[in-house]
């Protein structure tokens, strides 16, 4: 079902799979790429102790900025272990979510709705009672500030990729189902086997997404104002805050070196590996030219250390899946009396839970679950109205006038910003060779926390005359415009080599092919783009429309800026307010204009296979 490029030669005779952990004699037992794997383990060993002690230590909410360059290692890995933490919650709650709201109908008309609003609620949204409410369980040490940031991080990466995985498990050949009932798989195989190396390949593009989305908030999770009081933890985040506050230049070029340098880890010890290991659930049945290796994957290849940790693994794997009392009958004695009654007793709690998780357990789930589902929505209107209620008819004029203006600045990004990335990523989508060039330079671009490049773009705007208030748009758009890249890309590298040639056949070419074929190849995908490019600019917004500048605070008019208003001041009616009427605007948009564009795009842009 899911092609493995390591099991048939080029003449297409089988061969043995490669054995990880036998090594040819005239290879070294020990050498250096264990030498450098040791030296890995030990400085995160010591970054992790450096973290804990940040962690357990006395409470110190405000922790006074070093901005000396020795002092950003220290800070970079502080920042880099909490978007790894956040980035594993949102993959338990991406696999928990996605998963059940794929699975049941019941639960899919409340919880994809749900996902929705979350989606359109800013960061700073969850800032006051995330942060109140740690600070209130753990208020002897750092612990409750440590982990609101996370969670603030996480709400940066999670809902990019439930929406994914969600998809993804909607998508599922039916012939693969099929396959997997006459198979009679249970449920955890069906997982195992089918769904989730269905779904790597989406899973493994939207968590690179996710972790720049979690990336693009960083100063804002790590250095902020709540009311009277001001909290600031050690990390780059901060680092480029203070930096920013305090006029100095040569720190923030130094911030922004430091973010580009862990951007570039990131992608060579994590994402380019990733990348290549998710090639193999590709349901291709010819594959193309598979890339040279990366060279962290070749390095744990080679060490020795490495090859041992996986010989001692697949023999605990192989005894404890050998069938029961195997090892009896290969010893060449008689197995134990309870063998059978073992056997049996495991193929029954196989039936039985196969036979609970194939049926209605979801649906019985979603049922209990939506008296809850209500009781929470009727607390949740109750608390919003006892919010909002003080507000006076000029608060609401006021508010819904600044949605307008922000929703002006998002669709100006959203043009401006499709402008050049629609026909950027198909001219790289359609050419194999300019793809696997550019897209490791996209992926770094992608990843860079925009914010940190706020004051620098701003400054050449105002100097080129361009006012703040349709400067904060073009901010909006730096962040915004890769969604769209990504998903042009994606869809133009589905653009078959039978279409381009028929086209080339008949002499279509030129404008012509780009509107009768590329464009709408592409459309699907670039909705999806625009979709998420639009919830970026949103929750931009914030950022985009208040703006620490020259040790002062540049504002344009908008419902971001008065959010962040609203938080720095502590006025919680205002703020309730402000993120009622976005996710009002954001969801009703969703459900209608977004809504017809992908109706359109299944019934006209739709290539049927």
């Amino acid at each position: 079902m899911f092609s493995h490029h390591d099991q048939t030669s080029p003449e297409g005779t089988r061969r043995e799979p490669m054995t990880m952990y036998r090594h040819p004699p005239h290879k070294r037992a020990f050498g250096w790429p264990d030498l450098l794997v040791l030296a890995v383990v030990a400085a995160l060993i010591y970054g992790l102790m450096g973290l804990a002690r940040q962690w357990v230590g006395g409470a110190h909410f405000f922790v006074n900025i070093d901005l000396a360059p020795s002092a950003l290692p220290k800070y970079a890995f502080f920042s880099l272990m909490r978007a790894v933490a956040a980035y594993f919650l949102s993959l338990g709650f991406t696999f928990v979510y996605g998963y059940i709201a794929a699975k049941s109908k019941h639960t899919e008309r409340v919880m994809i709705p749900m996902l929705d609003i979350l989606q359109s609620i800013p960061v700073l949204g969850f800032l006051p009672g995330l942060v109140l409410g740690m600070i209130a369980v753990f208020p002897n040490n750092n612990v409750g500030l440590e982990l609101a940031c996370i969670i603030m991080i996480f709400t940066g990466q999670a809902w990019n990729m439930t929406f994914g995985f969600y998809q993804s498990l909607k998508s599922v050949p039916a012939e693969l189902r099929e396959v997997s009932r006459v198979i009679r798989l249970s449920w955890w195989e069906k997982v195992k086997f089918i769904e989730l190396p269905f779904s790597a390949i989406s899973l493994a593009w939207n968590s690179l997404m996710s972790m720049a989305g979690g990336w693009f908030f960083l100063t804002v999770c790590e250095s902020f104002t709540l009311g009277s009081r001001r909290f600031q933890l050690p990390g780059i985040g901060s680092y480029m805050a203070a930096a920013i506050e305090q006029k100095n230049h040569r720190a923030e070029v130094y911030g922004v070196l430091a973010m580009c340098l862990v951007i570039i880890f990131c992608d060579f010890v994590i994402w380019r590996p990733v990348m290549t290991w998710v090639r193999k659930f590709q349901m291709e049945e010819i594959q193309e030219e598979v890339a040279d290796l990366p060279f962290v994957t070749t390095l744990l290849r080679e060490s020795w250390l490495v090859r041992r940790l996986k010989l001692i693994m697949k023999r605990r794997e192989r005894r404890r899946n050998a069938p029961l009392g195997a090892s009896a009958f290969q010893s060449g004695t008689t197995p134990a009396a309870g063998t059978t009654a073992r056997l049996t007793y495991e193929i029954r709690s196989r039936m039985r839970r196969q036979k609970i998780f194939d049926t209605n357990l979801l649906d019985l789930l979603a049922k209990l679950g939506t008296p809850l589902t209500i009781v929470v929505c009727v607390w949740g209107g109750t608390r919003l109205w006892e919010a909002v209620r003080t507000l006076t008819p000029h608060d609401w004029r006021l508010i819904w006038g600044s949605v307008g203006l922000t929703l002006a600045r998002v669709a100006f990004a959203l043009v401006f910003g499709s402008l050049w990335a629609i026909p950027v990523g198909i001219l790289i989508g359609l050419s194999p060779r300019l793809t696997r060039f550019f897209q490791p330079i996209i992926q770094v671009a992608a990843s860079f926390p925009a914010p940190m490049l706020y004051p620098i773009v701003t400054a050449a705007l105002l100097k080129s005359g361009l006012g703040f208030h349709w400067g904060s748009a073009v901010l909006m758009m730096l962040g915004a415009q890769w969604y769209v890249l990504f998903n042009v890309l994606a869809g133009a590298m589905g653009v078959t080599r039978d279409l381009k040639d028929s086209l080339k056949l008949i002499g279509v070419g030129g404008f012509t092919r780009w509107w009768r074929l590329y464009l709408p190849a592409a459309f699907p995908a670039m909705l999806t783009g625009w979709v998420t490019a639009s919830g970026g600019a949103w929750n931009a917004s914030i950022v985009a429309e208040y703006l620490q500048y020259e040790g002062g605070i540049m504002t344009a008019a908008g419902i971001g800026s008065m959010i962040s208003k609203a938080t720095d001041a502590g006025n919680f009616p205002m703020l309730a307010g402000c993120l009622a009427a976005m996710v009002i605007t954001v969801v009703g948009l969703n459900s209608t204009f977004w809504r017809w564009l992908h109706d359109l795009a299944e019934t006209r842009f739709r290539f049927e296979r």
